[in-house]
């Protein structure tokens, strides 16, 4: 199933939409399932270890020990398979050229489904099945996280195409998801959780709007759009709610996941004081940076007068359906962020339970 998800994807791709989606789908091809060659050799290597019989059941390998060089190797194995697909730095680099040629229905799926699947492995897999090596490895995890967070949060604001500059900041709100992980607490891992859900829901919320904004003005640079906002006011609104949530206003979703990883890293007893310290530092630079180049998309949209002279009949502002989508997708991350039990209800006695089976082995 991991790989039968690329050829819909694929076909979505080189099908519809920009001048380059061929090279854009044979990148992200050629990516996710070079990525997938070494889960293969991590399954395989998993499963043939140490028994007479190759199982491949996940309640006998919870309980399975491998020697430290090998467990290594093989969490590097599974770690760069999903590196590509969730994306971590330096493995992005299709999810920018993806984003920024795909109809903005395929880039709904990637941001909503696809990269959350590499952090469900990283989870349920590297931490729970290789606890030794996650627990050597968990403090490059942070520190990748924190540089993802500001290289992607810097990159975004020199992006000219709309579609390309949410996709960094994708990139950014994993970075945070990775910290999560890496903290190897409940708090931490709760708000990774919570950041898959919630990212999911935004990011796929601002697509649809970038799309379906293009599409009327006929515009994909940000430098070609201006004054939007009066001949569109629906679009505006919905499309500066999610930019709001996006950059984690308090009583949304994303303030709620990312406030967590936050404590999460403050409060995980594998860190010192001083480290501790820094990658908090460093991370709030990065949700610094972050309404800064949302913001500075919002006014190069909508606000100002460029568009103006162009006949408003030209124009047509959100119709029933890209409303009805937008609501359903905003009422859950409004309730999250106002309630966020309803999600950690579900996740943490789940996470109780992986952290301690991770403590009992390591």
């Amino acid at each position: 199933m991991w790989e039968l998800e690329l050829i819909p994807v694929y076909l979505l791709l080189s099908m519809w939409r920009g001048k380059k989606r061929l090279y854009s789908a044979t990148k992200f091809i050629l990516c996710t399932a070079g990525g997938s060659i070494f889960l293969l050799i991590g399954v395989l290597g998993m499963g043939l270890y140490g028994s007479n019989e190759p199982t491949l059941d996940l309640e006998k390998l919870a309980n399975q020990s491998y020697p430290a060089a090998l467990e290594i190797i093989l969490y590097f194995g599974f770690l760069i398979a999903y590196a590509v697909k969730l994306p971590m730095i330096p493995l992005h680099t299709w999810l920018p050229d993806t984003h920024g040629e795909a109809h903005y229905s395929t880039c709904m799926l990637l941001a909503g489904i696809l990269l959350k699947m590499g952090a469900y492995g990283l989870i349920r897999i590297n931490m729970e099945l290789l606890a030794h090596a996650h627990s050597r490895l968990s403090p490059w995890l942070v520190i990748v996280g924190i540089i993802q967070i500001i290289y992607a949060a810097s990159t975004s604001l020199g992006q000219c195409n709309l579609k390309k500059r949410i996709a960094y900041s994708s990139v950014s709100h994993m970075g945070f998801l990775i910290i999560g992980i890496g903290s190897i607490t409940g708090m931490g891992l709760n708000g990774a959780i919570l950041q898959i859900l919630s990212h999911g829901l935004i990011g796929a919320a601002l697509f649809l709007l970038a799309g379906t904004s293009c599409d009327r003005i006929r515009f994909v640079y940000l430098e070609e759009m201006r004054g939007i906002s009066i001949l569109m006011p629906k679009i505006f609104t919905m499309f500066s709610s999610f930019s709001m949530a996006s950059l984690a206003l308090p009583g949304i979703s994303g303030f709620v996941a990312e406030f967590l990883v936050f404590f999460g890293i403050i409060t995980s007893p594998k860190y010192l004081f001083m480290p501790k310290m820094l990658i908090t530092f460093v991370m709030a630079i990065g949700m610094i940076l972050t309404p800064i180049f949302l913001l500075s998309m919002l006014r190069q949209i909508f606000y100002g007068y460029k568009l103006f002279n162009i006949p408003k009949s030209n124009f047509f502002d959100s119709g029933p359906r890209e409303l009805f989508v937008s609501i359903c997708i905003f009422l859950p991350v409004i309730e999250i962020g106002f309630y966020p039990d309803f999600v950690l209800s579900l996740s943490v006695d789940k996470v109780q339970v992986l952290l301690c089976n991770y403590f009992y082995r390591y």
